[in-house]
């Protein structure tokens, strides 16, 4: 790498730790950059993951204090753990070319699913109407799906993560999104150790970006903290859609 690929990944580090921890999906950001840099796509799929992984630790950090210290929230880090390992293998031994062209229509249908949130509540119950198991069997379903997804490719990760979760838990938007930053982090932490193994890890990349996705995680989940729920909702929905569409132009060329 030379001085301006070095630039370019620090950048996009800043900006992907940030938008990570606020809306979801900045690994749109790396991995077209380390494309830039000359890696191909199936490294740069798996360098980006291991990099954007200190990012999501720092959002942890910005926003603990959101974050509930029930048990249920703990019991919900063996279904990402295992969702992972899945989404991984998956990843190292599967073509990539047909989950390229499903995965704009989860991120899209994700989307959808934030946006319309309280018409879709009337529909299937309002999660303070649930029953207690059927609101546990609900949530640990939403983690299941969206640490697959994360496992495989990982970008808009937030995004799915917050429309789910935020259909099944009653509870604010600041505390779904803190709750997604400590889940992002487990998926993060998990594809860390399987790619480190297994996977073609560019580690001088993943070096550069790194740091700067600490930064930025830090910054933007204290953003979270001081944005109204409006406001948090039409950014992650815009962004989810921005998302959406990009992948979907991306897998029809």
């Amino acid at each position: 790498m030379n001085l301006s690929d070095v630039a370019l990944l620090v950048a996009a580090g800043l900006a992907a730790g940030t938008v990570n921890a606020v809306a979801g999906g900045g690994s749109l950001i790396t991995f077209p950059a380390l494309i830039a840099t000359g890696l191909p796509p199936i490294p740069a799929n798996v360098t980006n993951s291991v990099s954007v992984f200190p990012g999501y630790v720092a959002a942890v950090a910005g926003s603990w204090m959101d974050l509930s210290r029930g048990r249920q929230l703990w019991r919900l880090l063996p279904t990402a753990i295992a969702g992972t390992i899945v989404g991984c293998l998956l990843l190292l031994s599967t073509p990539a070319r047909a989950f390229e062209l499903v995965v704009p229509f989860l991120v899209l249908g994700a989307t959808a699913v934030l946006a319309f949130q309280d018409p879709l509540r009337r529909l299937v119950g309002h999660p303070a109407h649930l029953s207690p198991r059927r609101r546990t069997v609900s949530v640990q379903a939403m983690v299941a799906i969206g640490s697959v997804y994360g496992g495989y490719f990982g970008a808009a990760l937030g995004v799915m993560l917050v429309a789910g979760l935020a259909l099944v838990l009653d509870t604010t938007l600041a505390r779904v999104s803190a709750i997604k930053n400590l889940l992002s982090a487990v998926v993060g932490l998990t594809t860390l150790v399987v790619f480190a193994l297994f996977g073609p890890v560019h580690w001088a990349a993943a070096a550069v970006v790194a740091p700067a996705t600490v930064t930025g995680g830090y910054l933007g989940a204290r953003l979270v903290r001081r944005l109204p729920p409006v406001v948090l909702k039409t950014v992650i929905v815009v962004f989810g859609t921005v998302i959406g569409l990009y992948l979907l132009s991306r897998a029809l060329r």
